[in-house]
């Protein structure tokens, strides 16, 4: 494990502040374009799996759990198109929050459109809560943060 002598929300604690209040601007737009809750953290728990960031997951997954997400859902997030545990609204949302995450050398980053069902304000919003949350990832695995069972 390691332990990071940088933390760099702390060096900077305006920056991570003003972090923290686009994570919550982005998601009460996802929210108020009629997005639920614990799915906005389902999006942030796949753009997490995503970019292997242990501490986001740990996190919005005790958040969704909290919010009402079910296990069955959470357990099946990484094939998630494999399943039928989402709707066509959720799953365009993810695709989207997918897109936004691999945005570099990947075929599905080509089109950063919504897929179908997505209105303008909903893909907005998506996006915001992918780009927030892949600054957190990025922010919690340069700094290191300590990732542990409670003991």
């Amino acid at each position: 494990m390691h332990q990071s002598a940088t933390n760099i929300g702390k060096l900077q604690p305006q920056l991570y502040q003003t972090t923290i209040s686009m994570s919550e601007q982005a998601g009460a737009a996802a929210v108020d374009s009629g997005l639920a809750p614990a799915f906005v953290e389902m999006l942030r728990i796949r753009v997490s799996q995503l970019n292997g960031c242990g501490f986001c997951l740990r996190m919005h997954t005790h958040d969704a759990l909290a919010k009402g997400e079910t296990f069955e859902r959470i357990a099946v997030l990484p094939a998630w198109r494999e399943t039928e545990y989402f709707d066509d609204l959720e799953r365009d949302s993810l695709a989207l929050a997918e897109r936004v995450t691999a945005i570099s050398g990947s075929p599905q980053a080509e089109q950063l459109e919504p897929v179908s069902v997505l209105s303008p304000a909903q893909a907005s919003a998506v996006a915001w809560v992918a780009i927030v949350i892949n600054a957190f990832n990025r922010i919690a695995i340069t700094s290191h943060y300590r990732i542990a069972p409670p003991a």
